[in-house]
């Protein structure tokens, strides 16, 4: 610029005088500031655009100060771009999880949570974020734990709002200031302990009976096998193998409940002769039976059905059998095979017993309940029949339902599916 201005006074100053040479000098050197002005005056009102906005385009030196801002902008962008793609990576990946998580700042506000979090929690991301957490979610327990900043420890509880549900919360740092909650529907576990330790209840108790019986008989033939009379001994002896007889069943039950519950991989199918197995089953029910009940077998159905014998053997006989434990004597029961009319078919048992009442329907497939456990007893119910009947069907894809009234007997109905039935 001082060159440029040079360039203008000498030759003005040499031809002229030097005054004009100086005012055009000064002249051009108001124009350059003026240039610089309007430059600067793009640069500000640039700064005041919102971000994002184009940096303007320059001249002379402000082309490579605009073409630096452009590329700091640039950068800062795509930094910007980058912080964004990885804050939603992050909470893809944390909607994502199994547990539910909590964002929370030092005074415990609710920055962040995922969906599993509300769930958990009862809370909404879009209505509580921001609140505490402790105001919405009052239980004692759970605001202690939270104020004690107990990272290394975790905390049960039961939601008071949330009726059945145990949560598994765990507290631990994140950030500077900030805390992460991390949250575990471990209800299902709660429930299968619940009903491992009804289980290990139910068999001792199922075993402790006769066992005690078989025990006593033991020991009074033990003490005077002398002096009591052989017709006493044959009768002790009857009833220890029955008691006996007893537990064998209930321990193979154990096994086939087990083995159906662990999934264990389906045998391989085979055609079964519907007619021949209903004639097995009629067999086994009156033995059971002993003549006190009236039983009829009809069979227009399909002659063949896909499955495995053995656990199609089992389901039907337990149907059945159950029928003859719960009918008073001198009671009708009815074994019926018939086709459907969407290609299917069904196996029913119907009866004119006490009929079972509404609140008892739910949970009749359940491991060792029973409705009137005395009479399921005497006649040597397991209480797994229909446990074991609702796994069977299961793994050939058929339905079990149950009709009942009480005073007007009950009818159990497995429904077979179109492909596993086989015209011959």
């Amino acid at each position: 610029m001082a060159l440029l201005i040079g360039l203008v006074i000498a030759p003005l100053a040499y031809f002229f005088s030097l005054s004009l040479g100086l005012g055009a000098a000064l002249l051009l050197l108001f124009g350059i500031w003026c240039a610089h002005l309007r430059q600067l005056a793009r640069l500000l009102s640039w700064a005041r655009q919102p971000l994002g906005t184009a940096v303007p385009d320059g001249s002379g030196i402000w082309e490579d100060v605009f073409a630096a801002l452009y590329q700091r902008t640039r950068e800062q962008r795509e930094q910007r771009q980058s912080l964004s793609e990885t804050l939603e990576r992050f909470r893809m990946v944390a909607q994502t999880l199994p547990d539910g998580v909590v964002i929370l700042a030092e005074d415990l506000t609710i920055e962040w949570l995922n969906t599993n979090a509300e769930t958990h929690m009862g809370l909404s991301a879009q209505r509580d974020t921001g609140y505490p957490i402790t105001n919405l979610f009052r239980d004692e327990a759970f605001v202690d734990y939270l104020k004690a900043r107990q990272f290394g420890s975790g905390l049960e509880l039961r939601p008071l709002r949330q009726a059945g549900r145990v949560l598994s919360l765990q507290l631990v740092p994140f950030g500077e200031h900030q805390a992460m909650l991390l949250t575990r529907d471990v209800s299902q576990r709660e429930k299968l302990e619940t009903m491992r330790r009804d289980f290990v209840a139910n068999v001792s108790h199922e075993l402790k009976t006769p066992l005690t019986v078989v025990a006593g008989f033991i020991e009074t033939l033990a003490d005077g096998i002398d002096d009591i009379p052989k017709e006493d001994v044959k009768h002790y002896l009857d009833l220890a193998a029955e008691q006996a007889g007893r537990m064998q069943r209930l321990i193979e039950d154990l096994l086939i409940l087990s083995s159906l519950e662990a999934g264990s991989p389906p045998p391989h199918d085979e055609e079964v002769m519907v007619d021949a197995l209903l004639a097995e089953v009629r067999g086994e029910i009156n033995s059971l039976s002993g003549g006190r009940h009236e039983i009829r077998v009809d069979s227009d159905g399909p002659p063949l059905l896909r499955g495995s014998t053995k656990e199609l053997r089992s389901a039907f006989g337990n149907l059945a059998g159950n029928a003859v434990r719960y009918t008073p004597e001198g009671g009708h029961i009815a074994l019926r095979w018939k086709r459907q009319e969407d290609g299917g078919a069904e196996f029913s048992v119907s009866d004119d017993g006490p009929g079972i009442a509404p609140e008892h329907l739910p949970r009749l497939t359940e491991r060792f309940y029973r409705v009137d456990r005395g009479r399921s007893r005497d006649t040597g119910g397991t209480g797994l029949g229909l446990a074991i009947v609702k796994h069977a069907l299961e793994r050939h894809q058929a339905e079990l339902e149950i009709v009942s009234e009480p005073g007007h007997g009950s009818t159990f109905r497995a429904r077979f599916p179109a492909h596993r039935v086989n015209a011959g």
